[in-house]
């Protein structure tokens, strides 16, 4: 048997990890979906005359205000909108452009999609729902989804986190020891 040599062995852990990182950076949304939605049409355009874009699939994201379900068991999801990065995830730090609904066939359990958790939708635009907001009566697009992705709540740690954690090694022989803290 033949001998590896370093660079072999190098190019094959190389790809080895590209295939296990590159999958991980995806878009959340299907490529057919991806392939059919006017990616190109933004909130804003939508938000101004939903009527003329019925529809069309778009992929919007944002925080979750509301979840409500309805006697036919499908589910309102009320949204308040923020751009999508690169992965397809609502941005926090971007200005919201306004809110949008997601009527959903399905049961959505209010829990698990509760305030402020974020979601981003494939859906199709069926025009124009009315609810209040208060007292001013405000115009929701409304999206039939067709897929719908939840992301998972992150925690973040204070900096500096490891210090923090108990099992780090510098916790028992304090920071000036890192490396060498066991």
């Amino acid at each position: 048997m033949k001998k590896m040599d370093r660079s072999s062995f190098r190019s094959l852990f190389l790809i080895f990890l590209l295939m296990i990182a590159f999958p991980a950076c995806a878009p959340v949304i299907s490529k057919e979906l991806r392939k059919t939605a006017d990616l190109a049409l933004t909130f804003h355009e939508v938000f101004q005359n939903p009527e003329a874009y019925k529809g069309k699939t778009v992929i919007w994201g944002g925080e979750i205000i509301e979840t409500i379900n309805q006697k036919d068991r499908s589910t309102l999801v009320e949204v308040l909108q923020r751009p999508l990065d690169w992965f397809e995830e609502p941005k926090r730090a971007e200005p919201s452009q306004g809110r949008f609904l997601i009527l959903a066939e399905s049961y959505f359990d209010p829990y698990i999609f509760r305030r402020g958790r974020k979601l981003t939708v494939a859906g199709e635009i069926l025009g124009v729902q009315p609810k209040p907001v208060g007292e001013m009566e405000y115009r929701y697009p409304l999206l039939r989804s067709k897929q719908v992705y939840l992301w998972g709540d992150v925690y973040y740690y204070p900096y500096p986190a490891p210090y923090y954690y108990p099992y780090y090694p510098w916790w028992h022989h304090g920071w000036w020891n890192y490396p060498y803290g066991w």
